[in-house]
């Protein structure tokens, strides 16, 4: 999966808005929506903070592994 879906779900599934993610990241809702569309991509200090919020890790994130952390092949 994609970092702009998988953030997007992980968002969803913890039940935040976009705007309560991007204050609990330091970033802008604008960002946020930006990530979530494709539309930029986030700085390799952003996709940490990510990561570090949603205990996940970056690999996850970009979609080179999965969950189990068992390498994908896109």
């Amino acid at each position: 999966m994609s970092f702009d879906k998988t953030l997007k779900e992980l968002r969803i599934e913890r039940g935040l808005s976009q705007q309560q993610l991007a204050a609990k990241l330091g970033q802008s809702q604008s960002a946020i929506a930006k990530w979530e569309l494709s539309k930029t991509e986030p700085t390799a200090s952003a996709i940490i903070k990510v990561a570090r919020f949603f205990d996940v890790s970056s690999d996850f994130l970009l979609g080179i592994t999965d969950e189990c952390g068992n390498r994908t092949d896109d």
